[in-house]
């Protein structure tokens, strides 16, 4: 303990070993991952360097997602960084407490805050309170944090998500300040234009704040308002970037996007992302800005984002596929023709690979994204989908590195097991791509209704539908027909794996006696547990015991494709006429309540194979190489520590003052 210990606080080592190893650390209930950069030297120089600039732009808005979380996390994480940097206490690296103390500051990083990344509760040190006490004093901080680090009456939740409540003031994130749920709704109605063909999205950029008469205010993210050190940063590294951009298309929506940061006009934003997902012909792309809304129980307020990627030329061959075959899967989905669009304009798709990952996506990232998020601008313009092939990758490489194997724990006999390594990996991407290019491309709204009719229940019902819309698709023989499976049965492994997934074993990543608040989460559960009860009769999927272990085995794959697709209609017609009662329905009923006996015994047999449910990744470190005082190159170094990074991006990118304490 104590060598593991004093190893993750020394220098930062790089290196680019011989044999790639993926697993870097595992603490708590988190493992973090390596990924390659595959193909690096064959980028052009150019292309490099836009790349080491749209990385600095995105790593230098780290401080924003941390404040937005949670107005406690800058000074928590301060104080961490501190007693990591400056405590020379002879118990460092030698006793249970400071080993303790150690694996809660590697769960703030891991986190970006003190809720969990995805579970959203708070969580605690292990640490005795009188031990954190004396790290803070040795070391100067405010010992009023540590008040607020062990009581669990104190910011409880990230983003609560239940009845019956208040959901901001439940929430500890800081997208709202003296504001109550009910104030800001009505705040955002009004702002609503029922005949607005092409809405801006309110609210995406700032903090709604009640001044001291009682008024409301938007405090938006710009360079010279809310948030300005970081969005500084972010805006000198992007104009970097665009003098060394690979075309003018490229230079075009960068000055774009600086508009928007400088002024935080939404209209700019909109034709930011209109020029964005125009441009399909660069090999270097990137995300940067107020994306996602999940952090929000309202759904409206995004959080600092950031990737940057380069096409995979040979990948992208099947997502190209798929996206020229966009107006067929719209025309065949078994949805009212009314929800459907006449024409599919812009879907766009690739694979990609992660060059950098930063804000919302780091350290634990999605696998694949589908941009922009406005629905008209997908009706009018089209999206861009990509799935990050290198992060699939090292997710399955890693899992090879471990001697233990949850399909082979969950997994009702050897057929299942044997079509998950025939066909698991393949119908997973495919699953990805048919989700990100098309799912969240597909339907459309009726005429006058609000985007955010849906509210707090959007996200949660926005994916069931493109993961919906995957799982009927990869049943159909046009998969086949267009060469992206090579037997019409494979999809079969895919759908082991997401019933057993959504109504069991993902529960390994909460806590017993939790309730399930994540979105994806959520939406897993709401569509594997409607279709156990709708096919119960059937026994479509039927609930096994053996030997005292659970299991959940598809007895009729036909079937249970026509439970996906009839829910796949509803959840449409949801969305297409914002029935907000109807979606609070299904998730209040499918999505959030765990069965307390299949969760006690979920845990039990996954914690016997000693494996973590939760993964995120270091980014490997992007050098400029330089001769003579020039820069001729740009190396990649992988990070074989992540304390290190955390504590390099700690110190490098900080911008952000700290919030004091009343």
């Amino acid at each position: 303990m104590a060598a593991a210990c004093l190893l993750a606080l020394s220098c930062t080592p790089k290196s680019t070993p011989d044999k790639f190893t993926y697993s870097l650390d595992e603490f708590a209930d988190l493992e973090v991952i390596r990924y390659e950069v595959p193909g690096w030297d064959e980028l052009s120089f150019g292309q490099k360097q836009y790349i080491y600039y749209l990385s600095e732009a995105a790593k230098w808005g780290r401080d924003i997602i941390w404040e937005q979380n949670c107005v406690y996390n800058l000074p928590i994480r301060k104080a961490l960084e501190k007693i990591l940097n400056t405590y020379d206490g002879g118990d460092r690296g030698s006793t249970l407490d400071w080993f303790n103390f150690f694996v809660y500051a590697k769960r703030v990083f891991f986190s970006n805050g003190i809720h969990h990344h995805y579970g959203e509760h708070k969580f605690f040190p292990e640490c005795p309170r009188r031990y954190m006490e004396m790290l803070f004093d040795e070391t100067g901080c405010d010992k009023r944090l540590v008040e607020i680090i062990y009581n669990p009456d104190i910011a409880p939740f990230r983003k609560y998500q239940g009845e019956g409540v208040d959901l901001i003031k439940a929430s500890a994130n800081h997208l709202y300040e003296g504001v109550s749920q009910k104030e800001a709704e009505a705040f955002y109605a009004a702002m609503e234009d029922p005949d607005d063909l092409q809405p801006l999205s309110i609210g995406l950029n700032s903090r709604l704040v009640k001044e001291p008469d009682g008024s409301l205010k938007e405090l938006r993210y710009t360079t010279s308002g809310l948030y300005g050190e970081a969005l500084t940063k972010v805006v000198e590294n992007l104009e970097a970037a665009a003098a060394v951009a690979e075309n003018d298309v490229q230079r075009k929506y960068i000055a774009q996007l600086v508009d928007y940061f400088r002024t935080g006009d939404l209209k700019t934003w909109d034709d930011y992302n209109i020029s964005w997902v125009q441009d399909t012909l660069s090999r270097v792309d990137f995300i940067n800005g107020f994306i996602e809304v999940y952090g929000d129980p309202l759904g409206l307020k995004g959080n600092f984002e950031a990737m940057v990627n380069y096409r995979d030329d040979e990948a992208s061959n099947r997502t190209v596929t798929i996206s020229e075959n966009a107006q067929w899967f719209e025309d065949h989905s078994p949805v009212d023709p009314r929800f459907r669009k006449a024409e599919v304009k812009g879907i766009s798709a690739k694979v990609i690979n992660a060059a950098c990952l930063a804000g919302d996506t780091y350290p634990s990232t999605a696998i694949g994204i589908n941009l922009p998020n406005a629905d008209w601008i997908r009706k009018d313009y089209g999206s861009k989908s990509v799935t990050i092939a290198n992060i699939t990758e090292a997710y399955d490489k890693a899992a090879n590195e471990k001697p233990n194997s949850v399909l082979k724990e969950f997994a009702w006999d050897e057929a299942e097991i044997a079509r998950a390594k025939a066909y698991e990996y393949i119908t997973d991407n495919l699953h990805t791509d048919l989700h990100e290019c098309l799912g969240h491309g597909s339907g459309q709204l009726l005429e006058g209704t609000s985007p955010n009719a849906l509210k707090e229940y959007s996200s949660t019902l926005e994916e069931a539908r493109a993961d919906l819309f995957a799982l009927w698709y990869l049943a159909d023989p046009k998969l086949v027909e267009l060469g992206l499976l090579d037997n019409p049965d494979a999809y079969q492994a895919q759908y082991d794996s997401y019933i057993r997934n959504g109504i069991f074993t993902q529960f390994t990543r909460i806590e017993l006696g939790k309730k399930n608040t994540e979105a994806h989460m959520q939406n897993r559960k709401l569509i594997a547990e409607w279709c156990f009860e709708q096919g119960a009769a059937d026994k479509v999927i039927e609930k096994r015991v053996r030997d005292g272990k659970t299991y959940f085995v598809i007895n009729d794959y036909k079937a249970l494709r026509n439970l996906f697709g009839k829910l796949l209609a509803e959840i449409q017609r949801i969305k297409s006429e914002g029935d907000y009662a109807a979606g609070k329905a299904l998730v209040e009923k499918y999505a959030v309540n765990i069965d307390p006996d299949l969760h006690k015994e979920v845990l039990e047999r996954y914690a016997a194979l000693k494996l973590k449910p939760y993964r995120g990744f270091v980014n490997p470190d992007i050098v400029p190489v330089t001769k003579r005082g020039k820069v001729i190159d740009y190396a990649i170094e992988y990070c074989t520590n992540f304390v290190g990074q955390q504590l390099e991006y700690g110190e490098k990118y900080a911008t952000l003052t700290p919030a004091t304490l009343e």
